[in-house]
Order: structure tokens, then C-alpha cells, then sequence
């Protein structure tokens, strides 16, 4: 896997800025996300404000790795978890069921979660910093168009957002899809 193209110091601040119960904005696979530390209920109190998005949708996990997001959804049976190991690190977001111990500020009106192990190296190594997943939505306003740039990010959201890590996007020209485990359903393409 690339090594992030920021300075070390850049993400220890960042990641010191999410513990502090921050707002951020970091490039994605395709767009760029706003994140947060998933369980700091004001910071996604605050999160879902700025954007005017509703509790109900939920939220998007992204990780470093399967670990990080054991603590909030429960692995299906191997022949259901493969397709999903077999397309991560990478640029694919899968639902999986979430454990009762999840908080409802993640799920919404689900009963799974919206994970991803990414393979972007700037928010890959944004979660091994954090020792944790991040959310991640798109930085814009809901019904918006996403920000594909540093600068849309701080135009579109002038306030609100606590760091902005400047980097490349990855090669996706949308948001990564979105595919149910258990079913095998494409939910967003």
C-alpha cells in the first residue's frame, strides 16, 4: 500500500483534532469525506447539523483494516464475508450487521452499518493514527454536489470544520458503491 503523502505531523494533528471531539474533511477514494471519531455523539451531533442530513440515513464507517471495525458490526458466515474481504483494502462499502452495542447516531433507522477498509493512503493512515474507524460522508451539504477539492470544502462549508487535510483523490469518479452483505443487493451504484 502507497505511504500517505502528508507530513507525520499533519496527521498526528488531525488525529489529535478528532479525539478532541473535531470535525475534519479528507479526500476519499472519489470525494471528500467529513469525518469524526464514530463514538463522540456531539461530534456527529454537529456533523449531521452542518450538513443538514438526518439521523435516520446513518452513517459510513471507513477503516485501516477489518479490526478496527469489529466493535461495531458482526461478521456473516465466511462464505457471505468473502466477497467483501476479497474487494478490501479497496474502494467498496458494504453493509454488514451492526451489534446491538452500536449507536443508533451510526445506524439511523437500520439494523446494519455501512463499512469500508479503505485503501486511500491518506485515510488509511488518517484511521491508524486515530487506533480507530472514522465516519465518513461526503463534504458537502445534503442534495448537494460532493467537494472534489480542499478549497470546495472551505467554500461549500465556510464554518463548522476543524481541519482540512489537503491531498489527491483516489481514481473513482463517484462515491464508492455501496452493496448489502447478506443479500449481495447493490444499494448505491
Amino acid at each position: 500500500m502507497n505511504q500517505s503523502p502528508l507530513h507525520p505531523w499533519k496527521l498526528r494533528e488531525a488525529a489529535r483534532c478528532i479525539r478532541q471531539g473535531g470535525l475534519i474533511a479528507y479526500p476519499t477514494e472519489a470525494v471528500y469525506g467529513l469525518g469524526c471519531d464514530p463514538l463522540n455523539r456531539d461530534a456527529i451531533e454537529r456533523l449531521l447539523r452542518l450538513k443538514n442530513r438526518p439521523l435516520e440515513k446513518g452513517l459510513i464507517l471507513i477503516a485501516a483494516n477489518f479490526e478496527q471495525l469489529l466493535p461495531f458490526v458482526r461478521p456473516l458466515q465466511s462464505n457471505l464475508m468473502q466477497p467483501v474481504f476479497d474487494s478490501w483494502p479497496g474502494p467498496n462499502t458494504w453493509l454488514l450487521p451492526a451489534r446491538a452495542s452500536t449507536p443508533a447516531w451510526l445506524t439511523g433507522a437500520h439494523d446494519s452499518l455501512a463499512v469500508r477498509v479503505t485503501a486511500h493512503p491518506i485515510a488509511s493512515a488518517l484511521c491508524r493514527a486515530c487506533h480507530s474507524p472514522l465516519v465518513s460522508t461526503s463534504a458537502n451539504l445534503s442534495n448537494h454536489p460532493p467537494a472534489r477539492q480542499a478549497l470546495r470544502v472551505r467554500l461549500t462549508i465556510p464554518a463548522g470544520i476543524d481541519c482540512i487535510l489537503n491531498g489527491p483523490l483516489g481514481e473513482l469518479e463517484r462515491p464508492t458503491r455501496i452493496r448489502d452483505a447478506l443479500s449481495g443487493e447493490q444499494i448505491r451504484g
